[in-house]
């Protein structure tokens, strides 16, 4: 008989001993307005599964061009409503055609010679909102929705707009691993190949009960093509602002270059992330003018597939290791040079902390 004991796997959130530990078992607020998919993804009279945290939610788009998102369960036989389709602006589900309004009620069951369902309460729906081209929605507590706000770009809505482009990626890593890579700029060799950041040292850092606000002097864009299109003269970028700003992430180099990061938490080992980056202008080589924003553009819609999207693989490849590697060894001493890295992992500890606490008591009331 092999004697060999099966690694126990990391502990759950109440059990964790550290910091490191307590982020890497903690989910993500629900009452926070979050990214799930593109809003060109979704035409009309169609639907498609997103998923938070565990919960799956089906997201559609009635005839007349509006979204909507409910629970993506059928109260009948359980089955995904995204087995369905949209019928004018409902969701019909795909077994017995039972269809439900945008407001999750039973509208129709098409067999009412059997009787009319015994249901005592309509499917759970949730707040959906467009922006940025990008559709957000609350997972939480929907009348808590008005109360938190989708981060304000004012670069991106004014009458000139920058120039713009999103990538996303799903990766096989928890969340709090991806804030903690995006923020911590001392694995340059990481990318040796297209040198985003190089040379980076931490010159100031704080935090509070919301954000963990850093700054780094570094040389940035050092990239054999990105190092072309940065102007130098007119942007300083030597210098680079970062925030994890619960539950985004953003960026700021001279005011010129700026990026958001959205996460959308899947489960514990799978995190789909949203990075919005936009640019005031670039520079053409021997070309000394600021480049319009229509040039500006077409730059970085060539540089997308080219330059961000295989650093950002890079940074998914190492992160799926890193993963990995947690489940086997997540009881070794953590060891952390970046003194932000803890921040990071005590703010996220702390937000799941404060929800499952304002959680319990209704929880313990539904019980009663």
């Amino acid at each position: 008989m092999n004697n060999t004991q099966l690694k126990s796997p990391p502990p759950a959130f109440a059990e964790a001993k550290n910091p490191r530990q307590k982020a890497r078992a903690a989910g993500m607020d629900p009452n926070r307005w979050y990214v799930v998919e593109y809003d060109n993804a979704i035409k009309a009279g169609e639907v498609k599964e997103v998923t938070f945290w565990k919960t799956s939610i089906a997201l559609y788009r009635g005839e007349d061009g509006q979204l909507a998102a409910m629970r993506n369960i059928c109260p009948h036989r359980q089955l995904k409503l995204t087995h369905g389709a949209v019928d004018k602006c409902n969701l019909r589900c795909a077994y017995h055609g039972w269809s439900f309004s945008r407001e999750g009620k039973l509208e129709d069951y098409s067999h009412d010679s059997f009787g009319k369902p015994l249901i005592k309460r309509q499917v759970q729906t949730y707040p959906v909102q467009v922006r940025y081209g990008l559709i957000w929605l609350f997972p939480g507590d929907p009348e808590l929705a008005g109360e938190f706000q989708i981060p304000e770009i004012p670069e991106l809505t004014c009458a000139d707009p920058w120039a713009n482009f999103v990538a996303d990626l799903t990766w096989g890593t928890h969340h709090s691993m991806v804030m903690d890579n995006i923020c911590d700029f001392s694995h340059a060799f990481l990318h040796r190949k297209y040198k985003p950041f190089t040379d980076a040292k931490l010159t100031h850092h704080e935090a509070d009960e919301n954000k963990v606000y850093l700054t780094y002097d570094t040389f940035m864009a050092g990239g054999r093509i990105s190092g072309i299109f940065v102007d130098r003269n007119r942007v300083n970028t030597r210098h680079i602002e970062l925030c994890y700003e619960y539950p985004y992430q953003w960026t700021n180099t001279g005011d010129s270059i700026k990026n958001w990061s959205f996460m959308l938490p899947i489960d514990e080992k799978t995190t789909r992330v949203f990075f919005l980056f936009y640019f005031d202008a670039l520079t053409i080589p021997f070309i000394s003018m600021k480049t319009p924003k229509w040039l500006t553009q077409l730059v970085l819609n060539i540089a997308k597939p080219l330059v961000f999207k295989p650093i950002l693989m890079e940074d998914g490849i190492a992160l799926e290791a890193e993963m990995e590697a947690y489940q086997n060894y997540w009881d070794e001493p953590p060891i952390e040079l970046n003194p932000v890295v803890p921040m990071f992992q005590r703010l996220t500890a702390r937000k799941w902390e404060d929800y499952l606490n304002r959680k319990a008591p209704t929880v313990a009331a539904l019980a009663d």
